[in-house]
This record gives structure tokens, C-alpha cells and sequence, in this order.
């Protein structure tokens, strides 16, 4: 699923994904700390770097981790190419800027995170005394952690992912029928978007413990992926759905970045997420809504997303869909009879199961 985040973040996940286990890079680091030697690798090389780097040698070899190993056994810095496919120097001696303000006491970690912000390029220090692995990336440090504690957090959050999904699928239902039923109200189109945002961060937590596992999270990404399908097409079909009109600066992104703004403590008020999603505040809560229908439309067989839209532009509510005929339906322009038929009838498929299922 597609996650917004800021650019250090990406960079971030980016050099994690490089040092996952099962990458050459994450063998060699832990070669290093097995050996109990420190190290401090440099991920990238420009200019920046070159002013900053002083002595060593001009090796530009092809990266291995037992070579990695090798050379971290000298004092001074390894500067490998942002690829991580080649080691172009070791023993380099590393001068950056002292004014840059860094929290690190220890040497090694001190440069390290200079060097990080100075050049912008990711650095790797490994504690010989602590034997950690750390990774600095902008203005972040980021201490990789053991598998095994990784693997304990992500299965602890895949079980909360279960017990919201399922709540997500029961209001999702609730929803449905009432939409079928032109019950709807302000608040229960928010605990939908809140049940929404809610499964969405606990995924986001859950893909970022799949990336720092690397080969160990391949299980674990299947069960994010098989529980997680559907929902950032749902997110955008309630927005679209009760978005509000007249409002032109209101879109569907808009009001999605509105929700995702929401800090973890207004999102479990309905009435926070009522105004995010632009239907007001919370003393209209209670108030009626009509959908447009475009959640029930996208549950049809065979239907294009470009006839939903023009249905949804020709009828604008839910319950005018509901109640026009077949001949209505192809006076709608892409609607011939057998597809005015056939959403015809799985419109009224849905509209029976989804009764049957609300009160069976």
C-alpha cells in the first residue's frame, strides 16, 4: 500500500532496507561486531565527502562482506558508494564541521553524526564497546535492534491489526446497510474513517518492521498484505462518497491529508474526524447524509471506474441509483442494456445481502 512520509523518513527506510538482514551490507556489519571491532561507514561519495576526508587508501574494489570485515580492522573511516557494490577507501580520516551541533559523546558517533548531516549521505557506526549497530540519516539515529525483538513487536501489532481489521469489516458492513436504507449519519461515516485511519497507522508501524527484518519479515509481510488489501481503496471511496459539495478546495487527497494529521488522540473522537472529513462539528453528529454511491458501485462485477464516475455525475445519490430502472441507467452515456442489467442486478444483490447480513 502506498504511505506518505517525509523525505528523511524515506531516506531513512531506504538505508534500513540496506542493511536488513540478508543483504551483503548487514553480513558484513555483523562479521563486524562478531569480531568485536567498531567501524564507521560512509554510504556515499561527493564532493561534500572529499573535503572532509583526509589519509587512508583509494582501494574502489568490489563490496564484500568479509571485506568489509578486513578493513574495518584499521582505524579510520570506510567509504563505500551509495549503491553499496563497490568500497572505494578505508582508513580515511573524517574532519566534519565541528560547529554542527550533535548530542553524541563517543568519537565514533560524534563524526558519525556530523558526517550524516553535513553530507547528507547515510553513515553506519558499530560500537565496539556497546556492540550496536547504529545508523545515521539526516537528523535521525536509528539503533538496529536484535531480530528476535523486532520480530516480537511486529507479531504483538499484527495481532492488534486482526482485532481492527475485524472491527473496520463490522462497521464497514453497518455502513453499508445503511447507506441501502438512506439511515446514514455524520457519525457513521466517521467511526468508518476512523476505523480507516486507525488500521492504516497500525500497517504503517508493521511495514516498517518488514523492512528492517529484510529476508526475516517475508512471513510476516504476507499476513500485513493479505489483511491490509482493499483498505486504501475503501479510505478513498468514503472520502469520495461524502465529500462534501461547494467546497473547492476540498479533494479527496485534501481531506485524506486532514485525517492523516490527526493526532492519536483526536482520532478516537468521531466529532474530530467528522470536521476532518468536512462534515462539521460535533454537534452534527447526529445529522443525515447521503452517500453518492460510489462504495456500492465499486462492489458491481466488470464495472470500469470511468462508468462509475459517469453514474454517480448523472444520478448524485446512492438511492436515485438504487431506484432507477434499466432504462434509466442507459441513459447514462458508456451504459448499453447488458450493463444497464447487469448493474441493475448487482445492485440489488448487494442491497439484499447486505440487509440479510445486518439482520439474519
Amino acid at each position: 500500500m502506498a504511505i506518505d512520509r517525509s523525505d528523511e523518513q524515506l531516506r531513512l527506510r531506504a538505508t534500513l532496507a540496506t542493511i536488513a538482514p540478508g543483504t551483503p551490507l548487514r553480513d558484513g556489519l555483523e562479521r563486524i561486531l562478531r569480531g568485536r571491532t567498531g567501524a564507521l561507514i560512509v554510504l556515499g561519495q561527493d564532493k561534500v565527502v572529499e573535503s572532509i576526508a583526509t589519509g587512508g587508501f583509494m582501494l574502489d574494489v568490489p563490496f564484500t562482506a568479509t571485506g568489509l570485515r578486513e578493513l574495518a580492522k584499521m582505524d579510520g573511516a570506510i567509504i563505500v558508494d551509495k549503491d553499496v557494490t563497490r568500497i572505494l577507501r578505508a582508513a580515511v580520516h573524517l574532519m566534519p564541521d565541528h560547529t554542527i551541533p550533535s548530542e553524541e559523546t563517543g568519537t565514533r558517533h560524534r563524526t558519525a553524526d556530523r558526517v550524516a548531516r553535513q553530507t547528507g549521505f547515510p553513515v553506519i557506526s558499530v560500537s565496539q564497546s556497546m556492540q550496536i549497530i547504529a545508523a545515521y540519516v539526516g537528523e535521525t539515529r536509528h539503533v538496529l535492534e536484535d531480530v528476535g525483538q523486532i520480530l516480537s513487536r511486529a507479531n504483538q501489532a499484527l495481532a492488534t491489526l486482526e482485532r481492527y481489521k475485524l472491527r473496520l469489516d463490522e462497521v464497514s458492513s453497518t455502513l453499508s446497510a445503511l447507506e441501502i436504507e438512506d439511515l446514514v449519519t455524520v457519525r457513521d461515516v466517521a467511526v468508518v474513517a476512523q476505523r480507516l485511519e486507525m488500521v492504516t497507522r497500525i500497517a504503517r508501524e508493521i511495514e516498517d518492521y518488514v523492512l528492517e527484518l529484510g529476508t526475516d519479515g517475508r512471513l510476516l509481510s504476507l499476513q500485513l498484505e493479505e489483511l491490509i488489501t482493499g483498505v486504501d481503496i475503501e479510505r478513498e471511496l468514503v472520502i469520495r462518497d461524502y465529500l462534501p459539495v461547494g467546497r473547492r478546495s476540498r479533494t479527496p487527497e485534501s481531506v485524506l491529508a486532514r485525517l492523516e494529521s490527526l493526532s492519536s488522540i483526536e482520532l478516537v473522537d468521531p466529532a474530530a474526524a467528522a470536521r476532518a472529513l468536512g462534515l462539521g462539528t460535533g454537534e452534527h453528529l447526529d445529522g443525515a447524509v447521503a452517500p453518492r454511491g460510489y462504495r456500492l458501485l465499486a462492489k458491481v462485477p466488470r464495472l470500469p471506474s470511468t462508468v462509475v464516475d459517469r453514474l454517480v455525475d448523472h444520478f448524485g445519490t446512492l438511492q436515485k441509483l438504487l431506484s432507477a430502472g434499466i432504462d434509466d441507467l442507459q441513459a447514462v452515456d458508456g451504459v448499453g442494456e447488458l450493463r444497464a442489467r447487469s448493474v441493475r442486478e448487482g445492485l440489488s444483490r448487494l442491497a439484499e445481502s447486505t440487509i440479510l447480513e445486518r439482520y439474519v
